[in-house]
């Protein structure tokens, strides 16, 4: 086990931040810690570095304890958001600045920072300095800073935030490509859940100080364990009372059950479209939201909006339109318990009278 962290605590003040929070990184994965703002996930990131002090816990790397190790001897190397270059040095100077601390030779050095240049796509800018650069290739040289002296671990505080959408999105490529080559245990803290999903081996859910979910992004979309995981990952619909929808109408028993329904467990159509006719709601389109690849459909049930993707290979849909509206399945949760239930009406349809 590379990092383990046992029962984790921090307060600033009269403000608990991080509560109790025990997890495991094996070594080499890239792990996401995804949350909204002020759920504690910087204040994770900044006790491992050794920039805050843990009133409680312990934090270990290789089995070694490093509560009472600063920062400069930890191992780590830290990229933050809004890149902090040195701005009077050149970009071969400033990823060569952890070499000369730590007191290398010129040519270990020469070597080293060219050999980031390439891996980073940054040669040929090697004596510009960094007002010279673009957001990107700033994010760039604080990547190739970072690993330098190479770093045990490498923890990355929202590093693409500062950076335009379509940049941004070619970094993350390039970051999950380049973790793999280097081979390094990497963390980095995000509220954007495109980006943990699309980055991460695995992502951690922290919320008002805790984890929620520790999981591989697959694991966390289909099978979330709590409400607020369910209902923080992905486009979703809140329903406060299940049975009032056709196929989850069985649980009044266990008192108050709400559902949470994701866009792609709900089928429209019309009534010659499904076998099983009466697992289906009548619903009223709403309105239209255009994707680029497919529609945004909000849809009213029973006074109740949901939201549903439509192909623009279908036939398009107009606001006000009567439709069919079958709910495959939904994330079914009371006071005590949480579970994923299929329609029963689709499952085991009700017997035809004759």
């Amino acid at each position: 086990m590379h990092i383990q962290v046992s029962k984790l605590d921090k307060h600033f003040g009269q403000f608990h931040a991080v509560k109790d929070v025990s997890f495991q990184i094996e070594k080499g994965h890239l792990i996401g810690l995804l949350g909204p703002s002020g759920g504690g996930k910087t204040s994770i990131l900044r006790m491992l570095a050794g920039l805050e002090t843990p009133d409680r816990g312990e934090i270990s790397f290789h089995g070694r304890v490093v509560n009472d190790l600063p920062p400069q001897e930890r191992g780590i190397g830290f990229v933050f958001q809004n890149y902090a270059l040195f701005k009077h040095m050149t970009v071969f100077d400033n990823i060569a600045f952890g070499l000369r601390v730590k007191k290398a030779s010129k040519s270990a050095i020469q070597s080293k920072v060219m050999e980031l240049v390439e891996l980073t796509g940054l040669k040929g800018f090697e004596q510009r300095y960094p007002h010279q650069l673009s957001g990107g290739q700033r994010q760039r040289v604080a990547f190739a800073r970072a690993l330098a002296p190479e770093p045990q671990l490498l923890l990355l505080d929202e590093p693409f935030a500062a950076i335009d959408a379509k940049i941004r999105q070619e970094l993350r490529s390039w970051l999950r490509e380049l973790i793999e080559r280097v081979g390094i245990t990497s963390i980095f803290v995000t509220h954007d859940q495109d980006e943990a999903i699309e980055v991460a081996d695995e992502i951690m859910i922290i919320q008002q100080g805790r984890v929620e979910q520790k999981g591989t992004p697959w694991d966390i979309y289909k099978e979330p364990r709590t409400p607020f995981v369910a209902s923080f990952i992905g486009e979703s619909t809140m329903v406060e009372e299940a049975s009032l929808l056709k196929g989850f109408d069985g649980f009044n028993h266990l008192g108050p059950t709400r559902a949470l329904i994701r866009p792609e467990y709900i089928e429209l159509g019309e009534h010659t479209d499904f076998p099983i006719l009466s697992a289906t709601e009548q619903g009223i389109v709403r309105h239209l939201h255009f994707r680029g690849s497919e529609w945004l459909v909000e849809v009213e049930v029973r006074g109740q909006k949901l939201v549903t993707y439509r192909s623009l290979e279908k036939e398009t849909l107009r606001p006000g339109q009567e439709i069919r509206v079958l709910i495959h399945r939904a994330y079914l949760f009371n006071e005590e318990n949480s579970w994923i239930e299929e329609n029963r009406l689709k499952v085991d349809p009700m017997p035809i009278m004759i």
